[in-house]
C-alpha cells in the first residue's frame, strides 16, 4: 500500500520521507513542483517508487490510479509569508488542499496536513480554538480558512468522519533540509551561515515592547515534528487540529548563542556569554525592519495540552540549546 508525501522534496515532506525510509517504507510517492529544482537535493539520500508534479496529482488521485493508499501526508504549500498574491496563495494552500481533503475522505484514506501558527497571527493565547485565531496575511488566513473547513466537517459528522484528518499547526520549524528555503529558512540557518561567514550574527533590535534580541517564537525542531506526524500515522483513530510546538518561548538570543558555541566547541574553543558576544561584536542588534512592523509576531507559545491529551502524544521535545545544537552539527557534516 502506498504512501503519499506532498512537498516531498521540501523542508519537512522531505524529513518525513526520510524518517519512513528508515522505518522500512520505500512505496512512497512524493508530489511536489520543482520548478525551483535545487529542492531535489533533499530527496537525493531517500528511496521513493514514484514522483510527480502537484499539477497532476490531485485528479489522478480522485480518479483513484494509485490503489490503496494508507496515508497522505499533505506538506506542500506556499509558505512565504511575505508573498502578497492572495490568488496564487489562496488557490495554492487553500482550493488545491480541500480538493485533497475531500477525496481523502471519499477515499477513506488518513490525511495528515500542515496547518501553522500564523493562524493566531496577532493573538496572545496560542490555543486551538476560534477565538484565539487573528491571522495577520494573507498565509496565515489561507490556513486559518482550511481548519474551518476540517472543523465544519467534523461537527457535520458528529466527530465519526470516514477517515482521519490531522491538522498540525507548526511553529517556528528549524533544522536539516531547509537551504532551499532561502530567506524564509529558519533563524537557525541564517544565523550558522552568517557567523561563518562574517564572524558575527546580526538580531533585531528593540521593537513593540521588546527589548534587542528578546523577541520570542516557540522554536521547533523538525525531528520532533516528524515525530509527532509519524505517532498520528500510527494511531489513525486519532483526529482534529493540534498545536506542534514545543510549549515554551525562547528569545532570539537563544539561538545565536545555541548557534555560535555550537560553532565555537567545535572549532576547540570555550563558550561565551550573551554580554561577551555582544561585547565583542559578535552578537550586533540592527533596527527593526518597517517592513515587518504591524506584520510580526513578537512571541508564540504553543499550548500543547491538546497534543499531549486527545492526541496522546508524550514524548519530551528538544529545547533551543539541545535541538540547534544537533541541528549546527548536522550542518557542519554537509
Amino acid at each position: 500500500m502506498t504512501i503519499i508525501v506532498t512537498g516531498a522534496a521540501g523542508f519537512i515532506g522531505a524529513n518525513i520521507v526520510k524518517a519512513l525510509n528508515e522505518r522500512g517504507e520505500t512505496d512512497i510517492v512524493a508530489v511536489d513542483n520543482l520548478t525551483r529544482a535545487d529542492k531535489f537535493r533533499n530527496l537525493v539520500d531517500c528511496e521513493i517508487s514514484d514522483y510527480l508534479d502537484k499539477t497532476d496529482f490531485v485528479a489522478r488521485f480522485q480518479r483513484r490510479e494509485f490503489g490503496r493508499v494508507r496515508a497522505i501526508f499533505h506538506e506542500g504549500a506556499c509558505s512565504d509569508t511575505m508573498e502578497t498574491d492572495g490568488r496564487y496563495m489562496m488557490e495554492n494552500n487553500f482550493r488545491y488542499t480541500r480538493a485533497l481533503f475531500e477525496a481523502c475522505q471519499s477515499q477513506a484514506v488518513p490525511f495528515l496536513y500542515a496547518s501553522s501558527a500564523a493562524t493566531y497571527g496577532a493573538s496572545e493565547t496560542f490555543v486551538e480554538t476560534r477565538e484565539y485565531e487573528k491571522p495577520l496575511n494573507v498565509y496565515g488566513y489561507s490556513k486559518f480558512l482550511f481548519d474551518q473547513i476540517v472543523r465544519r466537517a467534523m461537527r457535520d459528522a458528529g466527530g465519526k468522519l470516514p477517515s482521519q484528518v490531522a491538522g498540525f499547526r507548526y511553529f517556528n520549524v528549524y533544522g536539516p533540509r531547509e537551504a532551499h528555503k532561502g530567506r524564509m529558512a529558519s533563524v537557525a540557518f541564517h544565523n550558522f551561515n552568517e557567523f561563518r561567514a562574517n564572524g558575527r550574527v546580526k538580531l533585531f533590535g528593540e521593537y513593540n515592547g521588546y527589548a534587542a534580541g528578546t523577541q520570542s517564537r516557540d522554536f521547533v525542531s523538525v525531528e520532533d515534528v516528524v515525530k509527532v506526524n509519524l505517532h498520528f500515522f500510527d494511531h489513525p483513530e486519532r483526529s482534529g487540529i493540534f498545536n506542534l510546538g514545543t510549549g515554551r518561548a525562547q528569545p532570539f538570543n537563544d539561538i545565536a548563542i545555541a548557534v555560535i558555541n555550537t560553532l565555537r566547541e567545535e572549532a576547540g574553543e570555550a563558550p561565551l556569554t550573551l554580554d561577551e558576544m555582544v561585547r565583542q561584536g559578535i552578537v550586533e542588534y540592527i533596527p527593526f525592519p518597517d517592513a515587518l512592523r504591524g506584520k510580526y509576531q513578537c512571541f508564540t507559545q504553543a499550548s500543547i495540552d491538546h497534543l499531549r491529551s486527545a492526541g496522546g502524544y508524550q514524548q519530551p521535545f528538544f529545547t533551543v540549546g539541545e535541538g540547534v545544537a544537533r541541528y549546527v552539527r548536522w550542518l557542519l557534516a554537509q
